[in-house]
């Protein structure tokens, strides 16, 4: 069975995203703002849900047309083959979303998607009642300019909860974003990484991931592991490939510190569930002490008055960063955050920038070679 997929993932980071799935041989990659559709059978099913760094999940679209009425809505759903995809005594929860289109509230819209799955399941099944007692498929619907797409999720959580992130300090960046940065700086497995405001650990653990070639979904299970339509050997094969590929002895290092020492414990202890603890060191350090290798790549994400403290202190610790960064030169420094005023503060302009979202605030990478 081949599949038409799609992948949201944050604005600034399809082509990231769009790279790990032309590397796995999925077929007919193609980006548009926060998304990446691709197609392939259930082995590329299961290896994008593996492999993917940045996509915040895979799902399986099964229809899209216009839908400006409840009818059309309805229709469109129904004529899905669902019983192909669920069994008799499948949970369907349904979520969705809807943006400048007529069919504007999101509730209605859920109750007329799931009432077509029921209909549909109910003729297919030859079935008066559907238990609902069974494994869970979750159902999605998009609405965009009178256009629905009806989705099977086959991630289940969120593809940055890779498994080793257990807790998290105060305004976490995300493990998808981190790792988008990250394409941006070109890691290898000879590579050196340090981050002075390193918080749980994130970049670091994300770049040595990156350069052991360690598949950021090793470590969890997904939903479509459970489907019926899904052959089991997919993901049995997907992660026996996987871990043949990792490089145990790659030379790589990071170094992370954070003035936080809870934030450094947190840090050490997801290195080490992540499987990279060997390779990345965490301390207390204020960034006044930062004293990078000229070999190094910078690669953080430094406190900003929208997340963390005052804007007053944001200036001072960019100014400061800026500093250290002058004093001792790496190979290139990769910063990202909302305070629009940074290269002042930094006193130097970046080489290139990146527009890129974390959650829903702007923000901008800030490159320096």
């Amino acid at each position: 069975m081949k599949f038409d997929f799609v992948a949201p993932c944050y604005f600034g980071t399809e082509s990231a995203a769009a790279f790990d799935f032309k590397r796995i041989g999925a077929e007919n990659v193609a980006v548009t703002d926060g998304r990446v559709s691709f197609s392939g059978g259930a082995d590329i099913l299961a290896a994008a849900n593996l492999y993917s760094r940045c996509a915040e999940r895979i799902l399986i679209r099964l229809a899209s047309y216009p839908a400006k009425t409840f009818d059309e809505l309805f229709d469109g759903v129904y004529a899905i083959p669902w019983e192909e995809y669920l069994p008799a005594d499948a949970a369907f929860p349904v979520k969705g979303s809807s943006l400048s289109s007529t069919l504007s509230s999101v509730p209605a819209c859920q109750s007329i998607v799931k009432k077509a799955v029921v209909e549909r399941l109910k003729k297919g099944w030859r079935t008066g009642t559907l238990p609902e007692t069974g494994g869970e498929y979750r159902i999605r619907f998009s609405l965009r300019k009178d256009v629905a797409e009806i989705f099977l999720d086959t991630s289940g959580d969120g593809l940055h909860k890779r498994g080793y992130r257990r807790n998290s300090t105060l305004a976490p960046l995300k493990e998808t974003l981190a790792a988008a940065m990250l394409d941006l700086g070109r890691v290898y497995p000879d590579s050196t990484v340090q981050d002075p405001f390193c918080g749980s650990g994130t970049m670091c653990i994300e770049a040595a991931m990156k350069a052991m070639r360690i598949a950021p979904g090793l470590r969890r299970r997904f939903a479509a592991e459970h489907y019926a339509f899904v052959p089991k050997e997919a993901f049995t094969q997907a992660r026996e490939k996987a871990l043949s590929e990792i490089v145990r002895d790659a030379p790589f290092e990071a170094f992370g510190s954070d003035i936080d020492p809870a934030a450094v414990e947190l840090a050490t202890h997801n290195a080490k569930l992540a499987g990279v603890g060997s390779k990345c060191r965490f301390s207390v350090a204020d960034v006044r002490k930062f004293t990078p290798s000229g070999r190094s790549l910078v690669f953080t994400n430094p406190p900003y008055g929208e997340r963390l403290g005052s804007l007053e202190e944001a200036a001072e610790l960019a100014r400061v960063l800026g500093k250290r960064l002058e004093e001792s030169p790496v190979r290139g420094a990769y910063i990202i955050t909302a305070d629009a005023e940074f290269e002042s503060h930094f006193g130097r302009r970046a080489k290139r920038r990146r527009k890129l979202y974390n959650g829903m605030i702007p923000c901008q990478v800030y490159m320096y070679f």
